[in-house]
């Protein structure tokens, strides 16, 4: 089967076309501009074109007439007039998002999927069960929509019997499978332009569990009051860097005890990553996983360091936001740093009319927050755009926030910072990384 894929390097659907590569597919796809996943793709020789102009038709048009195209796969960022999908669909090419592809590719591939939800927490979960997995030497398939240190972002090995996978609820793509496990992080209301209130948000996550063969909860659904003690009890063992990240891998740490039973794995195999420890012939075991997991690499754009003293993270929720601002004031600590500052840019201005007064404590703690406009994206033409003003007036510590921009005075001011010591977090889920990312080290 040919796949082609529009929107094929990010890291929404490149992980997808990696691990449909490695399943026998032809891929072929397009893209604006060059993605985080880019060249993981070029390595396996996925044959692409990435630019203004590689997206008006005629490379589909070339693929459809020389290779044959059977499944025309695109963003949801794709507006409806775009010449790629018209054209698909005048070539009668079946056309879909990512969610129909995937289906196909677990039930071909004979794979039980585990499926790892949640309003915040889930990109370092999945990363956490699939970097003890391949510890361990369990064979699994994985999609990750980010960047990894020990592996690509999507693979196939035709060993595996399970997928692991970053199971989004935006745009309902999860309510799409049915997985053997759902491990559900964190629910807190997100995506308005997709779930109008709470309640829909949080039926949404109701329908996920329904589906699932078995299910691990994070935090409860609301109006719930049980916990997963489990996962708190198993926090309290792991030296990783804030709360959240701990509890995360006591998520993790309870779907793989779920994998090697179901499997009847009692000793760990070939040590599948590059690099890593050897874990060959140790009994599959808590204290064998808790090991692993401290010495989890992290992911991209999660608490990621891109410089001395600089971090960069995805977080654009209040709640997403308070944790890493408690894993970044634990590495301060850790690092004999004087403190945090802070830099933050919404994403979406209709998100934010929901999200504001969640932002009240939200940065508690910081020495310094510098407040960035709203990356617009999908937006409410109806909704006036929140300023940086409109934010931090509601907050507790506003004293030390206050409104910037991306330029030159604010790229010296964190210089600053950082060569006196304090460590610096960029929060964001828009170009203000690319942004931090020239500052200091002169490249996106």
């Amino acid at each position: 089967m040919n796949i082609y894929i529009s929107g094929i390097s990010g890291t929404g659907l490149g992980p997808l076309a990696l691990m449909a590569s490695d399943a026998g597919l032809f891929v072929c796809g397009t893209d604006l501009a060059e993605g985080a996943v880019t060249g993981e793709l070029a390595a396996k020789k996925v044959e692409m074109e990435i630019g203004q102009t590689a997206q008006d038709g005629k490379f589909l048009q070339k693929m459809a007439e020389t290779k044959g195209v059977d499944w025309f796969v695109y963003t949801s960022a794709l507006p409806k007039d775009h010449p790629e999908l018209l054209l698909a669909k005048k070539l009668g090419i079946r056309v879909s998002k990512r969610d129909e592809l995937i289906a196909y590719l677990v039930e071909k591939l004979g794979l039980k999927m585990v499926a790892v939800a949640g309003t915040h927490g889930k990109t370092t979960t999945t990363a956490m069960i699939t970097w003890t997995a391949l510890s361990l030497g369990l064979p699994v398939s994985y999609l990750i929509g980010t960047t990894l240190p020990f592996a690509e972002a999507g693979q196939y090995n035709p060993k595996s019997e399970f997928l692991i996978y970053e199971a989004d609820e935006y745009d309902r793509n999860f309510l799409h499978f049915y997985p053997w496990l759902a491990v559900i992080t964190t629910v807190s209301y997100d995506h308005p332009d997709i779930y109008p209130t709470k309640l829909d948000y949080i039926k949404a996550f109701s329908k996920f569990e329904g589906q699932s063969e078995n299910v691990i909860r994070g935090r409860a659904l609301e109006g719930e009051a049980a916990e997963n003690t489990e996962a708190i009890d198993f926090s309290k063992k792991f030296v990783l860097a804030g709360e959240a990240r701990r509890y995360d891998a006591g998520l993790a740490m309870q779907a793989i005890f779920e994998m090697v039973e179901e499997v009847g794995m009692e000793d760990s195999g070939e040590n599948l990553i590059a690099g890593g420890k050897s874990y060959v012939g140790r009994k599959v075991d808590e204290s064998l996983i808790i090991e692993i997991l401290n010495d989890f690499p992290g992911v991209g754009r999660r608490f990621e360091r891109i410089a001395d003293g600089v971090y960069s993270d995805y977080g654009h929720h209040p709640e997403e936001i308070a944790a890493t601002i408690n894993v970044a004031k634990e590495e301060a600590e850790r690092l004999g740093l004087n403190g945090v500052v802070a830099i933050y840019e919404p994403h979406q201005n209709v998100r934010q009319h929901e999200v504001k007064d969640g932002y009240k404590e939200a940065f508690s703690g910081v020495e310094k927050l510098y407040w960035l406009p709203t990356y617009l994206v999908r937006e409410d033409p109806n909704l006036a755009v929140l300023t940086p003003e409109d934010f931090i007036a509601d907050l507790v510590n506003k004293d030390v926030a206050e409104p910037a921009e991306m330029d030159d005075k604010l790229s010296d001011i964190l210089k600053e910072y950082q060569k006196n010591g304090y460590l610096i977090l960029l929060m964001t889920a828009g170009p203000a990384d690319g942004w931090l990312r020239r500052v200091f080290n002169g490249k996106d």
